[in-house]
């Protein structure tokens, strides 16, 4: 799987010629797909980018050990929903 240097060559010359003729892309197609890559990779990182915040927010907020930690109580009772159709 060895790439000879004649074809980054060729390669080569094909991207520069694309570059100084302002046509990046061979078709709408092909520009669509790069937006669509573009918004991926946008997305991916702006998640990334938030997950880090929110890691970051947590481990100030629940370094500090005067703050005590919010414990939801425990509800006791009936679990579920009865269904009224199988009574008799």
């Amino acid at each position: 799987m060895s790439v000879s240097v004649e074809e980054l060559e060729a390669a080569a010359k094909e991207v520069l010629g694309r570059l100084k003729s302002h046509q990046l892309f061979q078709s709408e197609w092909d520009t669509a797909a790069f937006i669509v890559f573009l918004t991926f990779i946008g997305t991916v990182l702006l998640l990334l980018l938030l997950v880090i915040a929110h890691c970051c927010c947590c481990c100030c907020c629940c370094a500090s050990p005067g703050t005590p930690r919010k414990v939801s109580p425990r509800k006791e009772g009936p679990k579920g929903v009865d269904n009224l159709a199988l009574e008799p």
